[in-house]
């Protein structure tokens, strides 16, 4: 589903209670903090093959609604400012409204609000780390731009002795409408020692959670585990390999396919001058990277 910043750890660890909905208008991009130079949209050049693609109506107005989760580091999340939305899969997206001549608008919201936002007409695009897969597919339509897998997190030496293949027992945390809960919501119908688990809105309430004592293990999308790992590395450690490996979809309407598709060729432009592999190598999630980019896969 879902994003080095010491000062944005900090602010997980205390639980970010401060998440509040808020935008920025870019079309220059993110400053993301990860660490290094990174890839601005305003360095990306307007492809007028992948504008062509873009529907009237929506380049009529010039700037795209995006609504996103900003608690998902270092995919997507608050800046220093406690507003802006930052991120890999904002520099990602941000690059791709550049190719096709656009300017993005970013909001916080809830996970498990973005889908309905976008059904809705709340926001135009969702961007937050969504694994795509059937039942959501039969909602919206998806993009298909990364690649991600589900890792465990435990408390550094696993002290709770939690079993990633056979959790039943374990306090699990995990945030609410992503494909880990889903996944041990099942996993729990078939425990005898039921798995008690923590269910949080924001993926830095687990991440705030499993540090602090609250829960024995957590369960993520790998880019955003790990990152937790490196951040907390005293504290924190992976656990067991990474699995069920999918694609990541940005988000539009069901009926705007004809923009899916110029969307994935705004990736494809990307892919073909550097852009996309610039932005994964700026935030280390090279390992993420696809060849094909399409409109529900």
């Amino acid at each position: 589903m879902r994003r080095a910043h010491v000062a944005l750890f900090a602010s997980l660890t205390l639980g970010v209670s401060a998440l509040t909905a808020c935008g920025s208008d870019s079309l220059e991009g993110s400053d993301s903090g990860g660490g290094g130079e990174t890839t601005s949209a305003a360095e990306v050049e307007v492809d007028d093959a992948v504008a062509e693609l873009v529907p009237e109506d929506i380049k009529s107005t010039g700037t795209l609604n995006i609504g996103s989760d900003a608690s998902y580091a270092p995919n997507e999340f608050l800046g220093d400012d406690g507003k802006t939305v930052e991120g890999m899969d904002v520099e990602l997206f941000d690059a791709a409204a550049a190719k096709m001549g656009l300017k993005t608008k970013w909001s916080n919201a809830s996970f498990d609000s973005l889908i309905l936002g976008v059904s809705s007409d709340k926001y135009d695009v969702a961007v937050s780390s969504f694994t795509i897969n059937d039942e959501r597919k039969k909602q919206v339509n998806m993009i298909s731009y990364f690649d991600a897998g589900t890792q465990w997190v435990t408390a550094k030496g696993n002290p709770g002795k939690v079993d990633p293949k056979d959790p039943c027992g374990a306090t699990v945390g995990v945030q609410k409408g992503t494909v880990q809960f889903d996944e041990l919501e099942e996993l729990n119908k078939k425990c005898d020692d039921k798995i008690k688990l923590v269910v949080e809105q924001e993926q830095s309430k687990v991440t705030a959670s499993l540090v602090s004592g609250k829960t024995e293990a957590m369960a993520a999308d790998s880019p955003i585990s790990l990152y937790a790992v490196k951040q907390q590395g005293e504290e924190l450690e992976a656990l067991g390999d990474i699995y069920d490996s999918a694609p990541y979809g940005i988000v539009i309407p069901k009926d705007q396919e004809e923009f899916g598709e110029a969307i994935a060729a705004a990736f494809e432009s990307m892919k073909e001058d550097g852009t996309y592999e610039q932005i994964l190598k700026d935030w280390g999630n090279e390992s993420g990277g696809i060849d094909e980019f399409a409109v529900n896969p």
